[in-house]
């Protein structure tokens, strides 16, 4: 759950857009596929297309209200979208009977401590900048080949530009206040070489030779990194917790 707060944070609406286009790239590439094969896959994309719409709710409808702030159905369905595509890419079903209610509560759970966040960055006065938010937009929008796949993502996403543009400032306050507020901590050697003996061990499990320790140091730093941010925010979230009124509606 830590993990998937973290990426609505700081990349839910490229995780989602990117999702929403991804189709589009799926059904071109099999058009060079025997008919028969293409039609099937066809059929398989249109049924878990169905079936993720299915979880979503009514955009007007109240989940959640935090601290007087309203959270609707709309803001529900653009943070479901993130956590359906990244259990896809997990090669999980989100749309399975065993995961419908993790699903839910952990879109539920991300909206809550995203809105608290926000929040707090709101008092703290962080703001974003247009040409900040220009810069964001422009970066998913070169995620897509034309104008015309770009606007169909964002269509098929449920958002509109304005949306989008409140969603990304919303996002660079929020690396703002992370950066300044909730600092990750040092990495120390001992950690990474403890992280690079757990690969090491993994990799000859299976029968493989891990690389050298100064290959994948980057690497293992920065994922020391995510883990650490991801920890001390939920702790700031449990934190804000404790002197915010929540009251979860579905």
């Amino acid at each position: 759950m830590k993990k998937i707060m973290f990426t609505l944070i700081t990349g839910l609406l490229a995780i989602v857009l990117v999702a929403c286009g991804g189709n589009d790239e799926s059904s071109e590439a099999g058009n060079n596929k025997a008919k028969t094969a293409e039609n099937e896959q066809q059929e398989q994309m249109e049924e878990m297309q169905k079936n993720l719409e299915a979880q979503q709710i009514d955009e007007d409808k109240t989940v959640a209200i935090v601290n007087d702030k309203e959270i609707l159905g709309s803001d529900y369905n653009i943070a479901l979208a993130s956590i359906q595509g990244q259990m896809q890419q997990m090669g999980q079903d989100p749309t399975s009977k065993e995961a419908a209610e993790q699903v839910k509560t952990q879109t539920i759970d991300s909206l809550v401590g995203q809105t608290l966040l926000l929040q707090e960055a709101d008092k703290k006065s962080y703001k974003a900048s247009e040409s900040d938010i220009n810069k964001q937009l422009d970066e998913i929008k070169n995620q897509f080949k034309t104008e015309k796949k770009f606007k169909a993502a964002l269509k098929k996403s449920g958002m509109d530009m304005k949306t989008l543009e409140t969603q990304l400032a919303d996002d660079i306050k929020l690396r703002q206040y992370v950066e300044k507020e909730v600092p990750a901590g040092k990495i120390t050697d001992e950690e990474i070489q403890q992280m690079y003996d757990q690969y090491a061990e993994q990799a000859k499990s299976i029968g493989q030779e891990a690389p050298k320790l100064e290959e994948v140091k980057p690497q293992i730093e920065q994922s020391l990194h995510q883990q650490k941010q991801q920890e001390q925010l939920a702790q700031r979230v449990e934190e804000l917790k404790k002197n915010a009124t929540i009251d979860i509606k579905i």
